[in-house]
């Protein structure tokens, strides 16, 4: 007779069908300890290997941690204290890694300031944040300079010098971090309660959001993932090279490349700036052991031409976040290159949260299974509050260590995207009776053309089956009859004669008739984040002024 905790196990495992596939294999439980004591024993496991490259600098494991002390007995020195916080404005660079773990060492908070932002979105982050300090480029620095009047900012430190050289008050990096011969004092972190960064989201659904993150929340995902990916850490040679390109002021790059790359002891191959020419010729010269990126950067690398000659085989392990990379590119990718792209998911309020695994292989198109430790569900679009059955679309909501405390200083925000503990991502997903997730597109994205829903991502995935399309997107534009109609952004391969009307009949043959876009526009370009996700709400908007519809007015456009 069964034991009614056996069917206990039964009905949840009914619930949770990724269960299975990992079995006991793996563990749920996160990493402890704070930011400080996870650098600390990267350090006393591999003292003497290379930790960070750039150009010919090279930092070792060892030489790390004496700088963050350094930078974080500088940074206690002028004045900055437990729970401050410390804007990072900086591209992928040494000068980050120092001043993140400098920041995390003091007990102070890190503000994650996308370089590119400009003068209204700057005011705004150090205004909401207090940020008192920040590190930055040179080439940000009269950025910075120019909002610090209207914002809280006291200290500029400069990574650089720049062109008109620094104003007095401000200081160089290497001066700052060699201005006091103290030491940083003891600290002490709780990690589950103590910030270690507020995550801007970046506005994409009106007012950029602060995540509130904890020395936790960031570390809560990185060994389950590490352990899904990852079959055998032997296999992989000590101190292998990893490609850092994907920012670290994102929490793709934050948790997938930094904190990933040093849990494993490797050398992280600090890359400022996507530029396609830079990396092919890294992977060619380095063979390096992992590539993270997002779907525009695999877009680029499998465009590039003779990409085969480059050595991609030779890479261990692509991983890929931020935004799907479109289906028939993950099966050319690894037809080519004999690596499969392994795709997985998070956000700003807690990353990472699924990925593909060894376990299973590759599903192409799908984001995998949740990490051990984390539990999603698929739920009404409606109301938020009914489970949906397999294979439904609904809103993803998900509960873990990665999960954030909250948005900061909005208590109003926080109570409407955690409930229960609960976070809910504004994702459209579906999962499948195995318990892998696939997303079909962003709640607020979603077109609603004369009362029938159309996911974009259904559209933009035919799109990526014409030979001639390298790029293409899916909006919803005004139209006084339908609602809203399809329209679609595409970049076409260069010389190409491919015509609207081409497009379009193709679509008809793969689409019912009112997902089938109606117009087109070709581009040489679209507009891309700092993290080369691909903008659809900037499109969208511009659709919006054309009508006469005033910014966010009617449907809002989302995404993460």
């Amino acid at each position: 007779m069964r034991s009614k905790q056996a069917e206990v196990v039964n009905m949840l495992d009914a619930k949770k069908p990724w269960l299975s596939i990992y079995g006991d294999r793996l563990s749920g439980e996160p990493l402890g300890g704070s930011l400080t004591e996870f650098l600390e024993e990267a350090v006393e496991k591999y003292r003497n290997n290379t930790a960070l490259t750039q150009g010919e600098q090279e930092i070792s494991y060892g030489e790390l941690l004496d700088m963050t002390e350094s930078f974080a007995a500088a940074l206690q020195e002028a004045g900055v204290h437990k729970g401050d916080r410390v804007g990072l404005m900086l591209p992928n660079c040494p000068e980050y890694v120092v001043a993140f773990f400098g920041t995390m060492r003091l007990g102070a908070t890190a503000t994650q300031v996308n370089p590119i932002y400009v003068g209204r979105e700057l005011t705004h982050i150090f205004d909401n944040s207090g940020t008192e300090t920040v590190i930055v480029h040179s080439m940000m620095y009269e950025k910075a300079k120019a909002v610090q009047e209207d914002t809280p900012l006291k200290r500029i430190i400069c990574v650089g010098i720049p062109e008109g050289g620094l104003k007095e008050g401000d200081a160089s990096f290497d001066e700052f971090m060699h201005s006091t011969t103290g030491s940083a004092p003891e600290v002490e972190i709780d990690p589950k309660k103590d910030l270690s960064s507020i995550q801007y989201t970046g506005g994409t659904t009106g007012i950029s959001k602060g995540a509130m993150l904890t020395h936790a929340n960031l570390l809560g995902g990185v060994k389950q993932t590490m352990d899904l990916l990852i079959e055998d850490p032997a296999a992989f040679p000590e101190n292998g090279k990893v490609v850092a390109v994907a920012p670290f002021f994102h929490i793709f790059g934050m948790t997938m490349v930094l904190l990933f790359g040093l849990r494993m002891g490797w050398n992280l191959l600090t890359v400022p700036r996507f530029q396609p020419d830079v990396v092919m010729e890294m992977i060619r010269d380095e063979e390096p052991v992992m590539l993270p990126g997002v779907a525009t950067l695999f877009v680029a690398l499998h465009n590039y031409p003779e990409m085969e000659s480059y050595g991609l085989d030779k890479v261990m392990l692509y991983t890929s976040g931020g935004a799907s990379v479109p289906l028939g590119l993950l099966r050319s990718f690894e037809r080519r290159t004999g690596r499969a792209i392994w795709e997985g998911y998070g956000l700003s309020e807690g990353a990472p949260a699924t990925f593909n695994t060894y376990l299973r292989g590759s599903v192409g198109g799908s984001i995998g299974v949740p990490i051990p430790g984390t539990d999603v569900k698929i739920m009404d679009i409606e109301t938020g509050e009914e489970e949906m059955p397999a294979g439904e679309p609904g809103e993803l909501i998900l509960k873990g260590p990665q999960v954030m405390r909250g948005y900061w200083q909005m208590p109003e925000e926080t109570a409407n995207t955690l409930r229960e503990g609960w976070l809910y991502t504004g994702d459209i997903a579906r999962m499948d009776d195995d318990g892998y997730l696939y997303i079909v597109d962003r709640k607020k994205e979603v077109i609603n053309t004369s009362g029938f829903k159309v996911y974009p991502r259904e559209v933009e995935e035919v799109l990526y089956e014409h030979p001639e399309v390298v790029e293409g997107v899916a909006v919803g534009v005004p139209d006084e009859y339908r609602g809203e109609t399809v329209k679609v952004f595409v970049v076409k391969k260069e010389g190409s004669p491919l015509a609207e009307e081409e497009l379009i009949s193709f679509c008809k043959d793969k689409l019912a008739p009112y997902k089938v876009p109606r117009l087109v526009e070709f581009r040489d370009e679209l507009p891309k984040s700092a993290v080369g996700k691909l903008l659809k709400r900037v499109l969208a908007e511009e659709e919006r002024k054309k009508a006469g519809l005033a910014p966010g007015e009617g449907k809002g456009v989302g995404g993460r």
